[in-house]
């Protein structure tokens, strides 16, 4: 009888053993990443022909302001009453 309750004992110790060694952890907390910073704001500027807004890096400079296009450009600065 007492083989028994020793085997029994030594055979629960080792299912314990196995289950906790066999369990997958658990990952460990981590801290979300930084937000990344904002992005600059873009200069914008308005097409002195039609008066749509475009990025200052894409307007054409001209006499009279800037334009959207060359065709604006040219027809801006051929006008009757155009830049002086």
């Amino acid at each position: 009888m007492k083989y028994l309750l020793l085997l029994a004992l030594l055979a629960g110790l080792f299912f314990f053993l196995g289950a906790k060694r066999g369990r997958p952890r658990e990952p460990e907390a981590q801290s979300p990443p930084p937000p990344a910073p904002p992005a600059t704001p873009k200069t914008m500027l308005r097409c002195a022909q039609c008066g749509m807004h475009l990025l200052a890096e894409d307007a054409l400079p001209g006499r009279g302001g800037v334009f959207c296009s060359p065709e604006h450009r040219a027809s801006f600065e051929t006008r009757p009453g155009g830049p002086a």
